[in-house]
């Protein structure tokens, strides 16, 4: 008669353990998955990202480190221009806006020649720089122009042959070597 008692709160306690097996996981919070929206951003390299994470954030790489003799020459002319875009190393396609802003002595009649330089200093792309606003002033304007060109990149060059300089020339009617100035930004072309 022991025996069978036994067996009884033995069944009793197998059924029990199940039974709370099936109700923790039925009664648990269930992991909820995160679904983000499949829209896209072009980071300031050039490249295009998704969301993604638990917060569908968009998450750029970093963009390469500029030479500290370069960074110096941009922070010297900070007071006077100022690109926006392209950043320093960002990636630079036929057709993107070259955008910032420049004290009103930068231009001349509300402009600036601009040239685009591959590896080797070779000029592929130039053009005038026009003035957003009234460009007689000793305040920052800003400018933009659209460049177009043939990328000097193609697949299986060498890398270097991927970076190239945006050089924004301070307009200079006198022709005087004095009154010259100019802002060079490292790039690099998409591939």
């Amino acid at each position: 008669m022991l025996n069978k008692i036994l067996y009884v709160f033995l069944v009793i306690a197998v059924i029990t353990g199940i039974a709370r097996l099936f109700i923790n996981n039925s009664t648990s919070v269930p992991v909820e998955e995160v679904a983000c929206t499949m829209d896209a951003m072009r980071c300031l390299d050039g490249s295009y990202v998704g969301r993604t994470g638990e917060k569908c954030e968009f998450v750029c790489p970093k963009l390469p480190t500029v030479a500290p003799e370069i960074q110096v020459s941009i922070d010297d002319r900070a007071d006077l221009i100022m690109l926006n875009s392209p950043v320093p190393g960002g990636i630079v396609e036929s057709g993107d806006i070259i955008s910032g802003q420049a004290r009103g002595q930068w231009f001349f009649e509300g402009s600036f020649p601009v040239v685009l330089t591959n590896w080797d200093g070779l000029i592929i792309a130039e053009g005038v720089i026009a003035a957003k606003g009234e460009w007689m002033t000793t305040e920052f304007v800003p400018f933009s122009v659209t460049l177009n060109f043939v990328n000097p990149y193609s697949e299986g060059s060498p890398d270097f042959m991927k970076s190239g300089s945006i050089i924004l020339q301070k307009d200079n009617p006198s022709g005087l070597p004095e009154h010259d100035d100019a802002l060079e930004i490292p790039i690099r072309f998409a591939k």
